[in-house]
């Protein structure tokens, strides 16, 4: 099927409720000689075909190594664990040679320095046929121009640049360039890590238009990577709050930011800045060290509503709605808050080195 024959199928009901990704206890590690950084420390959720899952939290969180390790593209010396179920088969049980067949045609990745991943010595024409003759062996020169200027057609290039080389390329049109690659081989799912970053704000709401349309036109199941929440809350379906490798609330977009329901989470949209700011607000200290995280609630060190249950046991997930989930003992079990666990933990203030 050609990407102008999919623009004719509208996305169907059966098709959006339909899971394409289901994640279980994902855990994933990177070996250091002061020990194990536990990136991602026991994620899960499930995306639906042709749906949009934002992904937010500070840097350092884990969101980029959780983007990876989905699509197989962790670098060496690093290790995961749990479940990544893609269409009913477990990639964490897939060699690297067969992840190579799985990414493209089916999983894709939109990084977020298109510079870094563009070959400056290669012309666009290139870089689609490198992609094309890889994945879809046989194809010809002239099926390779017709797939590629018509997705570049869905991006707004015109074809009279598909002979260019990178550098001649604006930042967002090198940014639609990366999308572009991603979507030639119409894969199911797609990771878009920070794909707005450093672009001004015209561009920008092009680019997120383009990742709308994906749902539409595609029927793509895309995890957007982002810090900033107006992003997620103009483009996605959904939201996960990502914490120091673990994922504290999850639900859809709209309840997630009109009543949050961990600390944190209200902390990041009180950080957010619109017309109507007076001031600048941040959350205290800084993202632990995933070396040596906090015990139990890792979040409880930075926390203005932290109790001493907080500081003593790993808080449960809990459901607080039919498709929500918070980490948190404000809605944590009953039999859990006995007095003693309720009393306000004292907090420290952090140190001017715990600010850097």
């Amino acid at each position: 099927m050609k990407p102008s024959d999919s623009l004719m199928n509208p996305r169907s009901d059966s098709a959006q409720s339909e899971t394409v990704l289901s994640v279980r206890d994902l855990r994933v590690w990177y070996g250091t000689e002061r020990g194990a950084v536990r990136a991602v420390d026991g994620v899960s959720f499930d995306l639906r075909r042709g749906e949009t899952l934002g992904l937010v939290g500070e840097s350092g969180s884990g969101k980029s190594t959780l983007g990876r390790g989905l699509t197989g593209l962790l670098p060496v010396g690093s290790q995961t664990d749990g479940e990544v179920i893609f269409e009913g088969e477990d990639l964490q049980k897939k060699s690297p040679k067969e992840m190579r067949k799985y990414r493209g045609p089916r999983l894709g990745m939109i990084f977020q320095e298109p510079m870094t991943r563009l070959n400056p010595l290669m012309r666009i024409s290139e870089h689609f046929e490198e992609a094309l003759r890889v994945h879809v062996p046989g194809v010809d020169k002239a099926e390779i121009r017709h797939q590629a200027l018509e997705v570049l057609r869905l991006m707004g290039i015109p074809p009279t640049r598909y002979r260019s080389y990178p550098h001649e390329f604006s930042g967002g049109m090198r940014q639609r360039l990366m999308i572009a690659l991603a979507l030639v081989l119409k894969p199911a799912f797609i990771v878009a890590d920070e794909p707005t970053t450093a672009l001004d704000v015209i561009v920008e709401a092009q680019i997120l238009s383009i990742l709308r349309d994906l749902r539409r036109e595609f029927e793509t199941s895309l995890l957007l990577i982002t810090h900033n929440l107006g992003i997620i809350a103009e483009t996605c379906d959904r939201v996960a709050v990502m914490y120091a490798g673990k994922i504290v609330e999850i639900g859809d977009a709209d309840e997630v930011f009109r009543s949050p329901r961990h600390p944190y989470t209200a902390a990041l949209l009180r950080a957010t800045i619109s017309l109507s700011t007076t001031g600048l607000h941040s959350i205290p200290g800084a993202p632990p060290d995933l070396i040596d995280p906090p015990k139990a609630c890792r979040f409880h060190p930075r926390c203005e509503k932290a109790m001493h249950i907080c500081a003593d046991k790993d808080p449960i997930s809990t459901s607080v709605g039919p498709t929500r989930r918070v980490e948190c003992w404000l809605n944590g079990p009953d039999e859990f808050m006995t007095p003693e666990a309720s009393i306000p933990l004292t907090r420290e203030e952090p140190r001017v080195a715990d600010e850097a």
